[in-house]
């Protein structure tokens, strides 16, 4: 076999290799969706925060959900999966339940506690 003939074939094996690798990281990449469900991060304020406003921002990031809604009322989020909700707090103990579920229907739901003095 000449030099030539061996260049290609190795020119052709790591070029399969690298369709190989590329396809298995994407399918890696892809299915971490399905094996781990809705997250949900919630930015400050933070549970058992003390409030001297009378609203609040509840904000934060969101990861692989079809749905996202705080105590029962249906919210949005961006292409990012940020969401921001301005919260009317009653004076004393408030508690706001962010709930998430996914296409597959797992959900998953984050409880925040604050104090409004």
């Amino acid at each position: 076999m000449s030099e030539r003939n061996k260049t290609k074939k190795y020119i052709f094996w790591i070029v399969i290799g690298i369709f190989v690798l590329s396809t298995i990281g994407y399918a890696t990449y892809e299915v971490q969706k399905v094996l781990f469900g809705p997250k949900i991060i919630v930015l400050p304020p933070m549970d058992g925060s003390l409030i001297s406003s009378s609203t609040t921002e509840i904000s934060g990031i969101t990861k692989n959900i079809k749905e996202l809604s705080l105590n029962d009322r249906k919210i949005f989020t961006d292409e990012e999966g940020n969401f921001k909700e301005e919260m009317l707090l009653s004076y004393g103990y408030n508690i706001f339940i962010l709930k998430a579920s996914d296409k597959f229907g797992r959900s998953t739901e984050e409880k925040i506690e604050l104090i409004y003095k």
